[in-house]
């Protein structure tokens, strides 16, 4: 299925892995990759070695010239250094959480390498696209992780109408029913998470992935308590402990976390400073809310890596509660595209005659 987004990055199939932090490693993103969607490395909760050696693991995995990505923090104070490392290692495409700066998309695109910034909201996109990305991903409130309150179907309509780039659709997406849907409101290729989280590749513990395939999509909620943002989540004993303590607990346990992430990513605590004031005047936060932000990493890490989601937090896109399986890469990408088929192929008998 070829689309604008396809030819752009050269991958068979337009499906994109989402770069998960503690999620999206070399296996996940080399199992995508390898089954021809994008697969995206996650390197904020790497060191800038880690993320070398994950890159070259990737590339030990899946034939010769396959693409893959990597997902950078567009805010962090060591930004230009991961994208020197990603063009020094050849790496196809770089994606963004939040908006890069133009400076930054001008380095990248001088060496060739393709930007696509996720965004969450069609001003968002508006001025990526000005300052020359490649293409967007586009996510809706039904995504996992810090998001917004626009629903997939009302925002993606949005952006594809404002911008003349591949807009790539994520909140929502699991199967070949969403990709279809996704092209015909103008996207092309649909962006997964949660989806690719909940597939035998993931090196999440199993019984982290059995507390997902459990969820109803009641049991997947939007809280603040983490981080002071909008972060879907799985309904669990500790958010709901999160949102009964008081601000002064919450701050103390924030500063506990700050000390815990620097001691695994190695990063120093001026180089942490930095990276908070980027995304205090990034995202408008108060002094509070950057302190609080250092429970995210470690959160995630406790039971994405551990296994601990008496400790850790679960982020989820709402498809979770409609996920009862773990497929292989190359087979949720192989379902995927047949059931798009399948569907594109029986659409017309499904019209009215009017219509058809």
């Amino acid at each position: 299925m070829e689309t604008a987004f396809t030819r752009l990055v050269g991958v068979r199939h337009p499906i994109v892995q989402t770069g998960m932090g503690w999620v999206a490693g070399p296996r996940l993103v080399s199992g995508a990759a390898g089954a021809g969607a994008l697969g995206i490395l996650a390197s904020a909760t790497m060191s800038l070695e880690e993320l070398r050696s994950a890159v070259h693991e990737v590339r030990s995995r899946i034939p010769e010239g396959t693409p893959f990505g990597v997902n950078l923090r567009a805010d962090a104070a060591d930004a230009a250094e991961r994208a020197r490392l990603i063009i020094d290692e050849g790496v196809r495409v770089a994606s963004f959480a939040l908006a890069p700066s133009q400076r930054l998309i001008g380095m990248l695109k001088d060496a060739g390498v393709v930007v696509i910034p996720s965004v969450g909201a069609r001003r968002h996109a508006e001025k990526v696209a000005a300052w020359g990305a490649d293409a967007v991903i586009v996510q809706g409130g039904e995504g996992g992780g810090h998001t917004g309150e626009v629903a997939t179907s009302v925002l993606l309509p949005q952006v594809v109408d404002a911008v003349d780039l591949p807009v790539v659709a994520a909140g929502g997406f699991h199967d070949g029913r969403g990709l279809v849907a996704a092209l015909a409101y103008g996207a092309a290729g649909i962006a997964m998470g949660t989806r690719f989280l909940l597939t035998s590749d993931s090196t999440v513990p199993d019984a982290v992935k059995a507390e997902y395939l459990r969820a109803g999509v009641g049991d997947i909620t939007v809280t603040t308590a983490v981080d002071g943002l909008p972060h879907r989540m799985l309904r669990s004993e500790l958010v709901a402990s999160l949102e009964r303590a008081g601000r002064t607990r919450a701050l103390l346990r924030a500063v506990r976390h700050a000390a815990g992430f620097r001691a695994l990513s190695g990063l120093s605590w001026p180089r942490m400073v930095r990276d908070g004031l980027a995304m205090r005047h990034g995202r408008e936060l108060s002094w509070s809310q950057v302190l609080l932000a250092a429970n995210t990493p470690m959160l995630l890490r406790a039971s994405m890596v551990e296994g601990r989601t008496d400790l850790g937090v679960m982020a989820s896109g709402q498809v979770a509660g409609v996920i009862g399986d773990l497929p292989s890469c190359a087979e949720l990408v192989s379902r995927v595209m047949a059931e798009a088929h399948t569907v594109l192929d029986r659409l017309p008998d499904r019209l009215p005659d009017r219509l058809s």
